[in-house]
């Protein structure tokens, strides 16, 4: 005769419950991210932006200039969280529930509906949420079943160790599996790049990010290899085109918008409303750029400034044609993922929407389909994954300035001094990047004497001027840096080394060192170098 065991059996109230709430609530999470990967059907990604829009300013700050990228980070980990506490009360409810009609399908079968619900309402996919409720089902499946087992070989486990035991192995089994199809669903989704190594060169646009329009095919071959040609390459030396372009965004996730479905409106204080297609944008012909772009919140002498050849169209003759009349001469451009920036309407107008990143397609990190680019301007206002460019009566702030911080301006002139090595003569070469947005670089110079004496350093060659759409094509790049290096012979000892800038309107870098935090960081980069460790 088969034994009838109550469900406070299956689920004993206390340790035991939460145990398997919190490890169905895990195995959800790491559900999601298996069905979806790490794109906005991942359950987190709608709890990390909500997160990023709400912290306080103070709070985003200090993550930023004390933190780094370990700010954000803790943030997606504080909204993993989240999600993980929100699936297990949920499971904890419907075990409850069970308990006390006696009805054993009530967790199993109510614990992944109510999991599936709450995922399909915070990310708005139906489908893609059905990860969650299976990662949660297995371990609710499981649990139950361990208690048949125990029934059926007539043991006891009044405590309910064995089936926190079973809970934690059947979360630790479909996390496992959730997180190795999660990272395969990444990585197709960031095929061509989701950021990083991609952005070094295109290959053909994978369908989930472009949809079914034809990838385009830039001819910038020459321009890449001048580029090549007149790159310093030595010791720790970024080239002219970076290799892995910096990727920073308020959200951790991408937006995946698909390019057959993408537009961009104009909108706002203008004689008429527009809209284009990508189509509409391909048709058009095309401008072939090297632009260079620096987060406002990295550290003087950090590695978010990077460098790349952008194609796209102009910015000028689509918003000529919805005829604007803003009452404060100011825009605010949004993105698919929410972000959201305001700055004049003069800094805007010769600049364009880019397409292509060094020869292929924009990786989806970097703005995919379409991403505006601001000349000499912050990093916070060439916006990503563009979809709309609205036209004010009056002045509003921006997602970062409602943050506290002021990005909205123009760059900080900068040299930076990231290599340094031994020449085949036993000198010392140092080197890195200077930038100064549409100012240009004019000069470097290096002192190895803490800032006592100063001497010039050797500067590459202006990149390339822009060709394509361009009505009279300037013969240098308007907006991209120049690396330096300087040979010399090593003094006694250990010896600070200090880099400055010079402008091409004449104008030295402030000596006065400041922090990212609100306008940019400030400063001659300084560098303390002991002879006999370098190589």
């Amino acid at each position: 005769m088969t034994e009838y065991t109550p469900l406070s059996d299956r689920y004993p109230p206390g340790f035991g419950t939460v145990a398997v709430a919190l490890a169905a609530g895990v195995a959800g999470l790491l559900g999601s991210f298996g069905a979806a990967g790490f794109a906005p059907g991942f359950v987190l990604a709608p709890v990390e932006s909500t997160l990023s829009q709400v912290m306080p300013g103070a709070v985003i700050t200090v993550a930023i200039t004390v933190l780094g990228d370990l700010g954000q980070k803790l943030n997606v980990a504080f909204a993993g969280a989240l999600v993980a506490g929100l699936y297990a009360l949920l499971v904890g409810l419907t075990i409850g529930i069970g308990r006390r009609l006696d009805q054993r399908l009530v967790p199993i079968v109510g614990g992944p509906a109510v999991v599936w619900a709450a995922t399909a309402a915070l990310t708005l996919r139906p489908g893609l949420s059905l990860g969650a409720a299976v990662g949660a089902g297995v371990v609710l499946w499981l649990t139950d079943l361990s208690r048949s087992g125990e029934r059926f070989v007539g043991r006891r486990d009044p405590g309910g160790r064995r089936r926190v035991v079973t809970a934690v192995g059947a979360a630790a089994a479909a996390s496992a599996v959730g997180y190795s199809l999660g990272r395969r669903n990444r990585s197709t989704a960031s095929a061509g790049g989701d950021g990083g190594e991609g952005a070094q060169s295109g290959s053909a646009g994978d369908p989930a990010i472009y949809g079914n329009v034809e990838t385009p095919t830039f001819d910038v071959d020459d321009q890449l290899a001048a580029a090549d040609e007149r790159t310093y390459d030595f010791g720790e030396m970024d080239p002219l085109v970076s290799e892995e372009f910096f990727n920073v965004s308020y959200s951790s996730v991408s937006p995946t918008p698909d390019a057959a479905e993408w537009s961009l409106s104009v909108t706002g204080e203008v004689g008429q409303e527009l809209s284009y297609s990508y189509a509409d944008l391909r048709d058009r012909e095309f401008e072939h750029r090297f632009v260079t772009l620096r987060c406002v919140g990295e550290p003087l002498n950090g590695h978010k400034m990077d460098n790349a050849l952008w194609s796209g169209v102009p910015i000028a003759p689509l918003i000529e044609d919805a005829e604007p009349d803003s009452g404060c001469d100011c825009v605010m451009l949004r993105a698919a993922d929410d972000y959201y920036e305001e700055f004049p309407l003069e800094a805007l107008e010769t600049g364009m929407l880019a397409l292509g990143m060094n020869g292929g397609p924009i990786p989806r990190g970097h703005g995919a389909p379409v991403r505006a680019l601001v000349p000499g301007h912050w990093g916070e206002i060439n916006v990503k994954w563009i979809t709309e460019i609205e036209f004010l009566d009056r002045e509003r702030d921006g997602y970062w300035e409602q943050k506290g911080w002021h990005g909205t301006g123009p760059v900080n002139t900068v040299a930076k001094l990231h290599a340094t090595t031994r020449t085949d003569d036993g000198r010392i070469l140092v080197g890195g990047h200077a930038y100064a947005g549409t100012r240009g670089i004019e000069r470097v110079e290096v002192s190895v004497d803490g800032g006592e004496t100063w001497a010039d350093a050797a500067l590459t060659e202006p990149l390339p001027g822009a060709t394509g759409a361009v009505e009279d094509p300037p013969e240098a790049a308007v907006d991209a840096w120049r690396q330096w290096k300087y040979a010399y012979d090593p003094p006694e000892g250990s010896h600070e080394v200090v880099v400055r800038a010079t402008d091409g309107t004449g104008e030295l870098q402030p000596e006065e060192e400041t922090n990212a935090f609100p306008s940019g960081p400030t400063g001659w980069v300084s560098k303390s170098i002991d002879p006999a460790s370098v190589q």
